[in-house]
């Protein structure tokens, strides 16, 4: 099993919904919601150098590539980071790795799988779904960050959108070496919240004070990654 069913009994619940009301932006930080065991491998897979690309995106347009970004002033640039690609993992022919790697390949299905998706809705009150979804997986999928690489500030609000997802999978994360999500707030106070593993972030996009960046890493951490799982989910 991937959730650990005592971070999702009905008491859990009613508390994560009175937690997400009173807070601005209307999220939830919850720590060790998910198997550590199974995360552990999930890692594993993840800080192997390959199957990793980079991914650019400028506010005018998502997904560039090179000749657009190198067109595109510094203060327009907004994300610069890598994704996962899953193709690379099924073409891998070595078994043993393939083995692990199914295993990541498992908890993004499983992530918009009806099971979780079905504690998301009980926790925002609203039925969630991917039927109006044209392509769901691209909507899951595993990010790192390094030194040079960031998230400004954005929104992630869609017409549809209801609920924005963030786990960390950083193992012994160092909180010296930055990565913080930090979102705008209310009243210029600002939320920070540090990346450290088995951490789930859930968050309305729609609500005030959801615009959103990273921290950027510390330079003397020029050897570490961030890694995380970003989903977004949508009502019907």
């Amino acid at each position: 099993m991937w959730m650990n069913k005592e971070q999702t009994t009905d008491s859990a619940i009613n508390a994560y919904r009175k937690s997400l009301k009173r807070a601005c932006p209307n999220h939830i930080v919850i720590d060790g919601l998910f198997n550590p065991t199974k995360l552990d491998n999930v890692v594993k897979v993840l800080q192997r150098p390959h199957a990793w690309q980079t991914q650019k995106h400028t506010y005018s347009a998502l997904y560039v590539d090179d000749n657009q970004w190198q067109k595109t002033n510094t203060e327009q640039r907004f994300v610069q980071r890598d994704v996962w690609q899953r193709n690379a993992v099924t073409s891998n022919n070595a078994s043993a790795y393939n083995l692990e790697s199914n295993l990541a390949l498992e908890f993004l299905t499983y992530l918009r799988g009806n099971e979780f998706m079905a504690v998301l809705s009980r926790i925002f009150k609203v039925p969630l779904t991917d039927l109006n979804v044209a392509v769901p997986e691209i909507n899951t999928n595993y990010f790192r960050l390094g030194p040079t690489d960031f998230v400004c500030e954005h929104a992630d609000d869609s017409p549809g959108r209801e609920v924005c997802m963030l786990l960390y999978l950083n193992k012994n994360w160092n909180k010296e070496a930055g990565g913080e999500l930090i979102f705008t707030g209310k009243n210029n106070k600002p939320i920070s919240i540090a990346p450290l593993h088995n951490r789930c972030v859930l968050f309305d996009p729609s609500s005030e004070g959801s615009e959103h960046w990273v921290k950027s890493l510390n330079s003397e951490f020029a050897d570490t990654f961030r890694y995380n799982v970003t989903s977004w989910y949508w009502s019907e």
